[in-house]
């Protein structure tokens, strides 16, 4: 299990104050005062653990887990093994998650990474640089010209903010970062070693050398965004490059010059977004995606990891493969293909065959 080496210590709470906070149903009166004093995935679970059974794939671990309370929904609760006490809730991992916040909230956002308040002798800020009252900005951090940070931001080591940038309230920019030409909202967590604002990669190809595109454009990124570390987000051209309000994005993703993120987006890592595409609201891109530039992904679209996406997708479409198409096409035809390499393998014709002689005698 996790030891809390670098957050909290886990508050103990008894069973009942646990089904109190999570909403959940404690099976046994009896056990109200079972103490619980660490949370726990099954198989490292120990008596004095919280854990939770929300996947038929982990029945295994459920049978053999020595926790000592289990949240569980209704039509698995007897499949608990019987020295652990049952809390039953609707959404099992929803209710753990949720206990989890309440108890850890120092490990949801990044704090100092030098336990500070206010700013490091060693940090670089212009004098027109304006931050508001409760922004921290560790070491060797260095704020530009004309910057404005908001209260409750947390400014990493090393980062750098390049001039005119404005950066929201409860915003974190990890360590290493760099971000120019943006508007950042609130709540914004940006993740150590991210690239914000550079150049997007604007060329007019030609024989004798590339003609370079002015990139002229901005980075807006809206409230309640997060972004992964080592992403790059390329700043537009004509255009404004666009992360709207509560979209997610994974590690090591690129996203090209002009291109326009819906609202709630989840971006997995290392997707790659070419220029000028729009994402509607509430899209999700499975791990190493690619997408082509100048295509639209309806709202509600998804699209399986490893998919290249080649054409526009339609609202609440179910896209994977290469190239993407519509997902029940797409395993209809990896069927029909395994179909026909099982029927052109060696020896295929003479088993046929030898079966119908069987089947004549």
């Amino acid at each position: 299990m996790a030891q809390p080496t670098f957050f909290r210590k886990f508050t103990s709470l008894t069973l009942a104050e646990i089904a109190m906070s999570t909403k959940s149903d404690l099976a046994d009166a009896a056990c109200a005062d079972q103490m619980v004093t660490g949370l726990a995935s099954l198989d490292e679970a120990g008596p004095g653990h919280l854990a939770f059974f929300d996947n038929v794939r982990y029945v295994d671990q459920l049978a053999k887990t020595r926790a000592g309370a289990v949240l569980v929904n209704e039509r698995h609760a007897a499949s608990v093994p019987p020295h652990v006490s049952v809390l039953r809730a609707k959404k099992p991992f929803a209710a753990f998650v949720r206990l989890h916040r309440e108890l850890q909230q120092d490990a949801l956002r990044p704090q100092s990474g030098f336990a500070l308040t206010g700013i490091a002798v060693s940090a670089v800020i212009h004098a027109t640089a304006r931050l508001e009252d409760d922004v921290t900005v560790d070491p060797l951090a260095v704020i530009g010209p004309d910057v404005e940070i908001g209260s409750g931001s947390v400014i990493g080591s090393g980062a750098v903010i390049a001039a005119g940038v404005k950066i929201g309230r409860d915003c974190n920019v990890g360590a290493g970062s760099t971000i120019q030409f943006a508007l950042i909202g609130n709540n914004v967590l940006i993740h150590p070693g991210c690239r914000i604002g550079q150049d997007g990669f604007g060329f007019i190809y030609g024989a004798e050398g590339h003609l370079k595109v002015p990139q002229a454009g901005r980075v807006l990124i809206q409230n309640n965004v997060e972004i992964g570390a080592g992403t790059s987000i390329d700043r537009g051209s004509l255009r404004d490059t666009i992360v709207g309000e509560g979209t997610k994005i994974d590690n090591q993703v690129q996203i090209g010059h002009n291109v326009t993120i819906g609202r709630h987006c989840l971006i997995a890592a290392k997707c790659g977004l070419a220029g000028s595409l729009t994402l509607g609201d509430n899209v999700v891109l499975g791990a190493m995606v690619g997408l082509n530039n100048h295509i639209t992904i309806g709202d509600g679209a998804q699209v399986t990891a490893m998919s290249g996406v080649k054409d526009s997708i339609p609202a609440r479409g179910r896209w994977g493969g290469f190239f993407a198409k519509p997902t029940k096409q797409w395993f209809r035809e990896i069927l029909a293909v395994e179909k026909l390499g099982r029927d052109s393998a060696p020896g295929a014709d003479a088993g046929s065959q030898d079966a119908t002689d069987e089947g004549r005698q």
